[in-house]
């Protein structure tokens, strides 16, 4: 587990595509939260999964999103610019 903690960390920080860093992003959440079952701290496992992977992620693939549709509406308007 620590040993794939460490490579999805590695990935994420070596990562040049913004999407794909949102996914590795919650998949070391997904991860990190089944380290806090393995170390007895359900608690803090589900804090994690809700936490961590779920709102966050789902707060950065949103944001992902309006940022791509702002830049696709910037780009149209200076095509049509004078």
């Amino acid at each position: 587990m620590a040993a794939l903690l460490l490579g999805l960390s590695w990935r994420l920080m070596r990562c040049r595509d913004v999407f794909t860093a949102v996914v590795l992003f919650i998949a070391f959440g997904l991860v990190m939260a089944l380290v806090w079952v393995r170390l007895n701290a359900p608690d803090v496992a589900l804090a994690e999964i809700a936490i961590g992977a779920g709102v966050t992620g789902a707060l950065l693939l949103t944001a992902l999103a309006r940022l791509e549709h702002h830049d696709t509406v910037q780009a149209k308007d200076q095509n049509h610019a004078p």
